[in-house]
């Protein structure tokens, strides 16, 4: 009898666990970042408040403070010097690509700085995890929904109430979860501009410009202004 050869055995593949685990992480990972640096800002990069504050002080009126804070964003998601710009910041080890993780931190930024223009403290974990959700559009309701708050189809009513933070972080990895699948770790969306820098870019800054006016219009209706008896 001839003696047994051996055979290459094939690579075990990741169990399901450990890869939900590792997109756990990552989803996490994701959100905790864009909070940190969007809302409250980092180094020489101004938070929420800030940019609120500022735009308080050169407008007349709440409403023309908004408007200029999402024209003020509008320009910045459309400029290509951003990335570069903010430098060490943006490469730091997130489950996106750079110039897609400096589109959400400014969109988390406008959104936030809107809200504390409105009267919410942007410092309120629900008020931070409405601002994320103003992020992925329709799908806001059904994260809410996987949570365990089903809401009506508003996020309003995530603004008024006092939700477990033990819930609040399904949330905001909800959130997470989305962005990643919306955009992988390949940025897609993105592709163009390194093929074609000059056309590309334009293109993409485009792209980039309405996906963030939906937002922008999103938070208008997530984050209406605290009425006199909220403010009190």
């Amino acid at each position: 009898m001839s003696p047994d050869v051996p055979r290459d055995e094939p690579t075990p593949a990741a169990a399901p666990d450990a890869q939900a685990s590792g997109l756990d992480r990552r989803a996490a990972d994701l959100v905790q970042r864009l909070l940190a640096v969007g809302i409250d800002g980092l180094g020489p990069f101004d938070g929420a408040a800030e940019v609120a504050r500022a735009a308080r002080e050169a407008h007349p009126t709440t409403e023309s403070a908004v408007h200029a804070v999402v024209r003020q964003h509008s320009r910045l998601i459309a400029g290509n010097g951003f990335v570069t710009g903010l430098g060490g910041l943006l490469t730091l080890p997130v489950a996106l690509p750079a110039n897609v993780f400096a589109f959400h931190v400014l969109a988390v930024r406008a959104v936030a700085a809107v809200a504390e223009l409105r009267g919410h403290d942007t410092s309120r974990p629900e008020v931070r995890s409405t601002v994320l959700l103003t992020l992925v559009g329709a799908d806001a309701t059904d994260v809410l929904k996987s949570a365990g708050l089903p809401t009506g189809g508003r996020l309003t009513g995530l603004l008024t109430s006092r939700v477990p933070r033990p819930v609040l972080m399904l949330v905001n990895k909800g959130v997470g979860f989305r962005i990643i699948a919306r955009f992988g770790t390949q940025g897609l969306l993105r592709l163009p501009q390194r093929a074609l820098p000059v056309v590309g870019g334009v293109v993409g800054a485009g792209v980039d410009t309405v996906m963030f006016r939906r937002i922008a219009k999103a938070a208008e209706h997530a984050l209406p202004p605290r009425t006199p008896e909220q403010l009190a």
